[in-house]
């Protein structure tokens, strides 16, 4: 049966960058919105907002149905779903769905569904495909049941205008990382020329604004994206390293898995983990510049 008030309360935890974007968009779309995060100051900033807020995971089950994760890691999203009293298994009623739009492996997508079935609670990996920006515009590659994801269809499309069934679950999961591994590629060689544009003597903003309306450019969005952040040197995080690095180890674990080697996944993640080592971990992806700047 689809749950279909636009009333009705969607619980949400996590409520950093895109957690916050999606909870925007579910109130103006005349939803409830109850928020759960671990930080103080994501609480408060939800307070702010006029969004409910509760002090567990537990406490959102107790509240909603339907409940969005959008959380950093795997772990993470394990613990909040069925790692103790305070989770969201030791509350949530027969019937309840569990959205994970969280950049998670697709071993913790089966193994969270298993322990969620047992309570008789559906689970969808619903990553999304998109910058925080863009968000009415994502896509979501969803794994899991078609009544499920039907059910919260009309949730999804406050925040996502193509909503794709892509087959069992976890497989939601392996798209989102591989076309993560391509954004990692992406970035970095994007890095690298613009270093190397300097070190020629040719502007970086004339660079760009040249080849921006060539042939070579429009291979990929994300290029238009990194270059203003990197000639403004704005390398305030839209997505930063210390998740892409996450995201890319993932990926390289699941290629792993499947007995190839990704040799240019590989070399990208050697410059996150140095930009790491640097202290710049937090900053956004286009900050891979500063490791070529530096270099003699």
């Amino acid at each position: 049966m689809i749950i279909e008030s636009k009333m009705e309360k969607i619980g949400i935890v996590g409520f950093g960058v895109m957690g916050k974007v999606i909870a925007n968009n579910l109130h103006k779309s005349g939803f409830g919105v109850l928020v759960y995060d671990i930080n103080d100051d994501a609480i408060i900033l939800a307070q702010k907002l006029g969004y409910t807020t509760y002090s567990s995971p537990k406490e959102i089950a107790l509240n909603a149905k339907i409940i969005v994760l959008s959380l950093p890691n795997p772990k993470i999203v394990s613990d909040v779903v069925y790692s103790d009293k305070f989770s969201l298994l030791s509350a949530a009623s027969k019937g309840s769905i569990i959205i994970d739009t969280s950049t998670v492996d697709a071993e913790t997508t089966i193994t969270n569904a298993k322990e969620a079935y047992a309570f008789g609670i559906s689970y969808l990996d619903s990553p999304i495909l998109g910058r925080p920006s863009a968000v009415g515009n994502w896509t979501l590659p969803i794994g899991g049941d078609i009544e499920s994801i039907e059910s919260v269809r009309h949730v999804l499309e406050t925040f996502a205008s193509n909503i794709i069934s892509v087959g069992a679950l976890g497989t939601g999961n392996t798209i989102k990382l591989l076309n993560n591994l391509m954004f990692g590629a992406i970035n970095s060689i994007t890095c690298e020329v613009f270093s190397l544009c300097k070190r020629q003597s040719v502007d970086p903003k004339l660079f760009f604004d040249t080849i921006s309306k060539s042939g070579a450019a429009t291979v990929s969005k994300l290029f238009n994206e990194l270059a203003p952040k990197i000639i403004d040197n704005d390398f305030s995080p839209v997505f930063s390293i210390n998740n892409l690095h996450k995201d890319v180890g993932l990926g390289m674990d699941m290629a792993m898995k499947s007995g190839i080697r990704l040799n240019i996944s590989e070399s990208g993640q050697q410059l996150n983990d140095l930009a790491r080592r640097e202290g710049f971990g937090d900053e956004d992806t286009s900050a891979i510049i500063k490791l070529f700047d530096k270099t003699k």
